[in-house]
């Protein structure tokens, strides 16, 4: 599931407390400006009436629009520990009074001027008049509480009185957007943050220095606007080169880091605090899957749990799976388990440098020779962008012979990070480096993501050159040529005195 989530809005209730002739420190147009500013992005916003004093207004001009007032008091600004009850408002809302047997044909005839929210209910019961209904209007198209000659033609064929009334509205927290509520919360002028990973039923933050004194804050907030999520961590360090997770602190919620995501219409299990898991790349995994056909062979050097081996594994692929971190291998066999592939997949826990000199050289020795037509295509991802690229010095000359057809020769994905200004070239000169061998015209770039500010992450694809790969000839040349594949391991033979 993509990953990047925005802060929810979650605004369930809206209370009505009273009716008055005037509000002394509301205005309806401020308010409904900031709120129109998200009209279709609010998913639930409920009315409930309570029976009071009601007042109708003739068409008259408010006062100048107040911004701040869809904000929440300016009481909670440096709060660190969430009071939700320090949050309410009091607002002002717009509604015209309509029999309820014609509410249905107003609506259809003013539906764009009537109030339209997703959650929004935009027809409230009369506290007064259980025959009459009230209807909210949307304050942009009835600027300065009037309405249009085309609203009041309407309402004039309807029979309904012109008249705008207005609501007092009580806004409580649940009213506001976690955006609104840090922006509230934290020093003026500070960067809020506005975005997690969402990993199952844990939201994962990467917290600012400044934003570390209201951090529990930020997590409960986050808890309350999103359903689902039971858990907010953030990030404390970087993240380890070697098992490629990090550490994190709980700021909200349970301590349960053991959870579910679902990817590409696969399932998978994981311990988050163990094992590295980055739902932002779930379109890379599909794109990469993408280019396997039924009957390839798949190489994963830095497995994780199997993003890209078991959607491989699925698609009638042949697996070799690996990763050196434990925990990632564990779960790794538990999820080829879990979406029933473990017949399909062979994994290791070894080193990636080692896998490349074991697993790998053994089975390509085995299978590259007997390709007679390019029916089975070999792919090696690499998929560990802090230090993949040093590991491609291991194909010089990992093979010893001839190659039996430069067509099938293994396919590279290697994953990189770069901060230079032109990235796609940093990474091919990188690459270039690594190999010994010049890859222009033999490689392609793809832009991954974004990472940090001057920071990306690009998959550099090539096919593995036969020079790079192969060393040779055979050092027997005494001998006809052989069709079958000369290894490292018939070397060493040949060297044995008979």
């Amino acid at each position: 599931m993509r990953t990047l989530w925005r802060f929810g809005y979650s605004a369930r209730l809206l209370k009505t407390n009273h009716f008055r002739t005037a509000a002394s420190n509301t205005s309806f147009p401020a308010v409904w400006m900031l709120l129109a500013q998200y009209s279709g992005r609010i998913p639930g916003l409920f009315v409930v009436v309570k029976k009071n004093r009601f007042f109708t207004m003739p068409e008259t001009v408010e006062d100048k629009a107040n911004l701040e007032l869809y904000s929440p008091h300016p009481e909670v600004r440096g709060m660190t520990l969430l009071n939700r009850e320090a949050f309410k408002r009091t607002v002002v809302v717009p509604v015209l009074k309509v029999k309820k047997e014609i509410v249905n044909t107003l609506l259809k005839s003013l539906k764009h001027t009537v109030l339209q929210r997703p959650g929004l209910k935009r027809v409230v019961e009369d506290p007064e008049d259980e025959d009459s209904r009230f209807v909210i209007l949307d304050p942009h198209k009835i600027p300065e509480f009037s309405l249009g000659e085309s609203e009041q033609q309407v309402l004039k064929q309807l029979n309904i009185h012109p008249e705008v009334s207005k609501y007092n509205l009580e806004l409580t927290y649940e009213n506001f957007k976690s955006e609104e509520i840090l922006r509230a919360v934290l020093p003026e002028g500070q960067d809020v943050t506005s975005g997690f990973s969402r990993v199952g039923h844990i939201a994962h933050l990467n917290l600012r220095d400044h934003q570390l004194p209201y951090r529990h804050l930020i997590g409960q907030v986050i808890i309350d606007k999103n359903p689902g999520i039971t858990c907010v961590v953030n990030k404390t360090n970087i993240i380890d080169s070697t098992y490629r997770n990090f550490q994190m602190e709980v700021l909200a919620g349970e301590s349960n880091l053991v959870t579910k995501v679902k990817e590409n219409n696969i399932v998978y299990e994981l311990d988050f605090s163990k094992v590295y898991w980055n739902p932002r790349l779930s379109t890379e995994h599909s794109r990469i899957v993408e280019l396997l056909k039924p009957g390839d062979v798949l190489f994963d050097v830095f497995a994780g749990i199997g993003p890209f081996a078991i959607p491989a594994a699925k698609k009638k692929c042949q697996v070799f799976a690996n990763d050196l971190n434990p925990e990632s291998y564990n779960w790794l066999l538990h999820n080829c388990q879990l979406n029933k592939v473990d017949n399909k997949i062979k994994a290791f826990n070894m080193d990636g440098r080692d896998f490349l000199l074991g697993p790998v050289r053994e089975e390509l020795s085995k299978e590259l020779p007997l390709l007679k037509e390019q029916k089975t295509s070999f792919h090696i991802v690499m998929n560990l962008p802090a230090l993949a690229i040093e590991f491609l010095d291991v194909f010089r000359h990992l093979l010893v012979g001839e190659p039996c057809s430069t067509t099938g020769l293994p396919m590279v994905h290697c994953y990189a990070f770069s901060k230079h200004d032109d990235p796609a070239k940093d990474i091919q000169e990188r690459a270039e480096a690594s190999l010994g061998t010049s890859l222009d015209g033999r490689c392609s770039t793809y832009l991954v993501r974004n990472v940090a500010p001057n920071k990306e992450m690009l998959c550099i694809s090539f096919q593995l050159p036969a020079d790079v790969l192969y060393k040779r000839p055979c050092p027997d040349e005494a001998k006809p040529a052989s069709k079958r594949l000369c290894t490292s391991r018939d070397l060493s033979e040949e060297k044995v005195p008979s």
